[in-house]
């Protein structure tokens, strides 16, 4: 019974208080003040200024604005106090229907009667560059304004000032308008400002009034002026930033040392000085800044020597990051100073992208918080140091790009909250085996590779086909390693991945059943230079904008059609045989470049092709095509390369290729196509090779080819060409490769040929100019990676005649071969200029005179043939032509003599020694030179003394007189001796 009272009692006062508790909260909800109507009426009509394409003011309808989103009334006054209209996604996104969340439009004076607004958000819309209204530095009780990503644009109103309640300022323009202030002494008046972002925001004209406005703020605690235009760091004598935790001026243009007063700002604990264009040491005197949490000085590139051993004693230092600088020297020291800080509160340490040599020290072990490590780019060798197992924190690990040489250790397995490793671009040596991998259960990404082909591989994968990893990778890039030559069984759960390559693995294999399995969704496929053979089934699933590469190994069967995803395809160097699918314009229709070159494929060029409208490239060469080339270019307006070389196609150049306007390679060669080259291809202005060689084209070389002043590469060689060569061709101020070869051409030489000054330039940048046949050295070369060092002029099997032209200012010409034409004269002495000259075929034509002994001069001369022609005079034997000792390069001109030929040179009349009845074939002028050297001899002896003596008497009589005093003498001399 007692018990039943006490429990009645209890009730009792539960239920007294839970009323209570209602009543009391019923009182306070009924006090609760109801929206000001001249407020609700100021904020219609600011609804009525924008528009709002998403709904998101649609709530604003009702008695009570203060239920209204984005409407914060003050509970005591209902006044509005805040109005946070933020747009809920970054600007350019939209609702699933398409529309986008932004409100457009201006903002309505209506909001100066909010007179208690103290909290205003209209970031991320869209004002459509209007400029920010001056009257809203009238809200003198503004104490937030945010105005960032809106799409303002002019400059900032200077009654900003006026907001001296203003805590925070937020005019981030995130690169989406184009604001500015000429003036920011406004700034200076903001006198409780707490956080200032203007990023963006153009402070170009201020100059270095910047500085001292933002120094007059006392409760400062962080300024964001990164990409603002500051280019001055002006001195500062009294440091005020008394406040100022946060300093964010990156992405602008100083172009000067880091200031010294920097280093007062005692409380720092943010400072951004990011690509800036700072240049120096980094100062000592960062070690005094024991507040910093978080420093930048990443992408200054002038910044250079070596890490401050005393920066590493900044033992508070969260963040450091000093990539992309100019940094050099060893790390050693550095790293031995951060790691003495006892509980050393370092996460992130970035020094990739500068010239940081040397070993990485043991001490790297010991920064056990240690999240993010990042050395890559860099000079380092040898091996990862053993202690990196000690990094139980560590997530990230980038090394790639350096040159260590080293082996890679087994503590690395220790690590078991490693994400990323990214060790490739360096020549490892040593076995990687399943220990490196024990722990590695949070691996996502595993980055291995050196991007050489070479085929001796120094890493070598030592792993149990039946070893099951504790991982589930998401990215895996294994390049130049040794995993061969069976296909990875270890792989067999791996089915998670988006990227897979193993490249050049020296894999010779079929893929197994299991792998086509796994039911991947990839977004790049890599089995590129293997011996992998057997088929490629259709199955395999991509993810949108993937790539395949499948080049480079034994794959046969039909071409393989897949996702619509995939968007560049690489199957060349394969034996895919059959035809080239009908509709795969239609079945990939997302593909951007599409390498099929060198295999078994045989039929037409597929008219869905046209319909592939994002194509850039297209490689169909050194396959079995038969046909005409369709006439769909029209449908391909981003195609710049073009190869279906090496086929059997027939036809004409389709005329519709002259509407590629970015097409920069053109390769037709070695196919059946006849008929002239279109004129439309005169559209194609910047067309950088183009390769029609070895078909059955005919007619004239077009003078248009003069306007394709772009042009590096002009082969027409082996064709049906006739007539002369047009002048034009000499406009080509870029070309350096000239083949003209085995075709018709007639009369001589353009004498401006000497004028294509793309054969006088040095290349000091590798470029991309195709692939091509280049005949030097009397062999055709098939020059790829340094086709653009080739300068090559070929002419030769024409029916030019005249003189050569001269080509003295063609320094840099590498191949010259003008054989097998009617060209008389001599050889200029000009072509001796030619230092970097190592093919010279002048072989086969009616030249005449000496062999130049400029010649001797082309020192890198490796090949000569000046057979056949009529030259006469010793053959040079000094320099190079030491080693020119071919006979044949000299046979037939019988005129000829001197090593290496039989004929000897008479030394004393500076002639060869052959006989009269030897010189039948010899040189008609240098005969006729003779004769008359004989007559004028004799004209200048006879008349020299007859005719003085027939003009001058006295002259006469003392001649007649010496002559008879002479003959007294003999017959004198004869009489006595009888």
């Amino acid at each position: 019974m007692a018990n039943n009272q006490y429990i009645e009692l209890v009730f009792l006062v539960l239920l007294s208080g839970f009323l209570f508790f209602n009543s009391v909260r019923l009182s306070s909800c009924q006090s609760i003040a109801r929206c000001v109507q001249n407020e609700k009426e100021a904020l219609l009509k600011i609804k009525a200024n924008v528009t709002d394409p998403s709904g998101r003011l649609s709530s604003w309808t009702g008695e009570d604005c203060c239920k209204w989103e984005g409407v914060i009334c003050d509970k005591r006054t209902g006044n509005v106090a805040q109005l946070k209209l933020r747009s809920p996604e970054i600007p350019d996104s939209f609702t699933d229907n398409g529309t986008t969340y932004q409100l457009e439009g201006e903002i309505s004076p209506s909001v100066l009667e909010l007179k208690h607004l103290n909290y205003l958000d209209l970031s991320l819309n869209n004002f459509r560059g209007s400029r920010i209204p001056n009257f809203l530095g009238s809200l003198e009780k503004l104490r937030y304004l945010n105005l960032s990503g809106a799409s303002f644009a002019g400059n900032i109103p200077p009654s900003f000032g006026n907001l001296s309640s203003l805590q925070i300022l937020d005019l981030n323009t995130f690169y989406y308008s184009s604001l500015e202030s000429d003036d920011v002494e406004w700034l200076s008046r903001l006198s409780s400002l707490q956080y200032l972002n203007l990023e963006g925001v153009d402070l170009s004209k201020a100059g270095s009034s910047w500085v001292q406005a933002t120094n007059k703020l006392p409760s400062l605690s962080e300024l964001h002026l990164p990409a603002c235009g500051l280019f001055e760091f002006p001195p500062l004598s009294v440091v005020n930033f008394s406040s100022l935790l946060v300093l964010d001026l990156s992405s602008n243009d100083f172009n000067s040392s880091i200031p010294q007063w920097l280093f007062n700002i005692s409380k720092l604990a943010h400072l951004d000085l990011r690509a800036n264009n700072l240049h120096g040491n980094i100062p000592d005197a960062f070690a005094n800044m024991t507040s910093l949490r978080e420093l930048d000085l990443s992408e200054n590139s002038l910044i250079g020597g070596q890490i401050p051993t005393d920066l590493g004693s900044l033992c508070s230092l969260r963040d450091l990051d000093l990539s992309g600088n100019d940094l050099d020297g060893e790390i050693i020291e550095f790293v031995d100073r951060l790691s003495k800080c006892t509980n050393s509160s370092l996460e992130s340490l970035d020094l990739g992208q500068n010239n940081l040599g040397g070993f990485l020290p043991n001490s790297l072990g010991q920064l056990e918080n240690l999240k993010i490590l990042q050395l890559w780019g860099n000079l380092f060798r040898g091996s990862i140091p053993e202690s990196i197992g000690n990094l139980s924190s560590l997530r990230e690990l980038y090394l790639h790009n350096n040159q260590m040489d080293g082996t890679i250790p087994e503590s690395l397995g220790k690590l078991s909250h490693l994400v990323v490793l990214d060790i490739s671009g360096n020549p490892w040596i040593g076995l990687v085996t399943e220990v490196h991998f024990s722990k590695l259960k949070n691996l996502k990404e595993l980055h291995i590779a050196k991007y050489s082909l070479a085929p001796r591989l120094t890493l070598v994968f030592s792993v149990s086909p039946e070893w099951v990893p504790p991982f589930k990778l998401r990215y895996m890039r294994l390049r130049s390693c040794q995993l061969g030559p069976k296909f990875p069984g270890w792989l067999r759960n791996q089915n998670e991945l988006h990227t897979f390559i193993l490249r050049n693995a020296q894999i010779s294999d079929t893929i197994p059943e299991w792998f086509w399995q796994l039911d991947l969704s990839l977004y790049e496929l890599d089995l590129g230079y293997n011996q992998i053979s057997g088929r490629v089934p259709n199955s395999l699933k991509f993810l949108p904008q993937s790539t395949v590469y499948l080049n480079w190994n034994l794959f046969s069967g039909p071409f393989p059609l897949w996702s619509s995803n995939v968007s560049a395809l690489y199957l060349s160097n394969n034996s895919f045989s059959g035809p080239i699918p009908s509709d795969i314009g239609d079945r990939m229709p997302m593909l951007t470049d599409m390498d099929i070159s060198h295999n078994l494929l045989n039929g037409t060029i597929p008219l869905s092709i046209g319909r592939l409208s994002s194509l850039t490239t297209l490689s169909i060469s050194n396959n079995n095509l038969t046909g005409h080339i369709p006439e769909f270019w029209n449908g391909l307006p981003f195609l710049y390369a073009v190869d279906v070389s090496n086929n059997s196609l027939s036809g004409e150049i389709p005329s519709s290729m002259g509407s590629l306007r970015y097409l920069r390679f053109l390769m037709l060669s070695n196919n059946r196509l006849s008929g002239e080259i279109p004129s439309t291809l005169r559209n194609c202005t910047t067309i950088r090779t183009l390769d029609l060689g070895y078909n059955k084209l005919s007619g004239n070389i077009p003078t248009w080819l003069g306007k394709s002043t772009s042009l590096w590469i002009l082969r027409l060689r082996s064709n049906l060409f006739f007539g002369d060569i047009p002048s034009q061709v000499c406009s080509l101020s870029s070309l350096h490769i000239l083949d003209l070869a085995h075709n018709n051409l007639s009369k001589s030489i353009p004498s401006c040929i000497g004028n294509l000054t793309g054969m006088a330039l040095d290349m000091d940048a590798e470029r991309y100019e195709g692939n091509v046949l280049v005949t030097t050295k009397g062999t055709e070369y098939l020059y790829k990676s340094t086709l653009y060092l080739v300068n090559s002029i070929d002419l030769g099997y024409n029916s030019l005649s005249g003189e050569i032209p001269d080509l003295a200012n063609l320094s840099g010409l590498v191949i010259l071969n003008l054989s097998t034409n009617h060209l008389t004269g001599k050889i200029p002495d000009s072509i001796g200029s030619l230092e970097r000259l190592e093919t010279l075929d002048l072989s086969k034509n009616q030249l005449s005179g000496a062999i130049p002994p400029s010649l001797t001069f082309s020192t890198f001369l490796a090949h000569l043939n000046l057979s056949y022609n009529n030259l006469s005079g010793e053959i040079p034997s000094n320099n190079q032509f030491q080693s020119l000792n071919d006979p044949s390069i000299y046979a037939g001109n019988p005129a000829l003599c001197g090593s290496p030929l039989s004929n000897k040179c008479n030394k004393d009349l500076g002639t060869s020694d052959f006989t009269e009845g030897d010189d039948e074939d010899g040189d008609d002028f240098d005969k006729l030179l003779f004769y008359s050297s004989i007559a004028v001899g004799f004209i200048v002896g006879f008349w020299g003394v007859c005719g003085s003596l027939a003009m001058k008497k006295s002259w006469r009589l003392a001649y007649f007189r010496f002559f008879d005093k002479v003959k007294d003498r003999l017959i004198l001399l004869v009489v006595q001796r009888e």
